[in-house]
């Protein structure tokens, strides 16, 4: 049985299981989600993921967590907390993160899940936490300013390849002492 990490008004975040296959792997492949990723994600890249995000829980006690509604069970996608590793001068570094189906957008989720997560982060003993988002992704820089963090930059996603109009990044993070 799924262990389950956090719950809000609305939200259980949880482990990854195997019923979550399906609807990661829908996500994943729809363009309008992935719209501002490099590419979408075959099956086999979407099991890959699933199975290394899991490993990240088991490893570190949080993850980029499955986010399923409450009262329907129905998976939504996925918010938490991740290591990023890639070379950079504010990595490595625990960023926030989500990514959910374009029928849950625009009701409060992320925002309320992100919440969660930094709750939870900070409870646990992080001092700072980030994120980063491609330039073009408002959506998903309001959530940042929503749940208070504070733009510090601008850089180049190492991970991007140049002149991909998704290279440049907005960077965001929040202090414990802040928050």
């Amino acid at each position: 049985m799924a262990r389950q990490f956090l719950e809000t008004e609305r939200l259980i975040l949880r482990d990854w299981t195997e019923k979550d296959f399906t609807p990661f792997a829908a996500m994943n492949a729809s363009p309008v989600v992935m719209e501002f990723f490099p590419s979408v994600l075959t099956a086999d890249e979407t099991r890959s993921m699933m199975d290394r995000l899991q490993k990240e829980i088991d490893e570190r006690g949080y993850g980029l967590w499955v986010a399923e509604l409450k009262d329907t069970g129905a998976f939504t996608g996925f918010i938490g907390l991740h290591e990023a590793t890639f070379v950079s001068d504010f990595t490595p570094c625990v960023e926030i993160g989500w990514r959910l189906l374009p029928a849950y957008w625009g009701r409060g989720l992320a925002t309320e899940g992100a919440r969660a997560c930094l709750d939870f982060g900070f409870s646990s003993g992080l001092k700072e936490i980030y994120s980063f988002t491609s330039i073009h992704n408002t959506r998903s820089e309001r959530v940042m300013k929503r749940i208070g963090m504070v733009k510090i930059g601008e850089f180049d996603h190492p991970r991007v390849a140049e002149g991909n109009w998704l290279r440049r990044h907005v960077l965001y993070n929040l202090k414990v002492a802040d928050y």
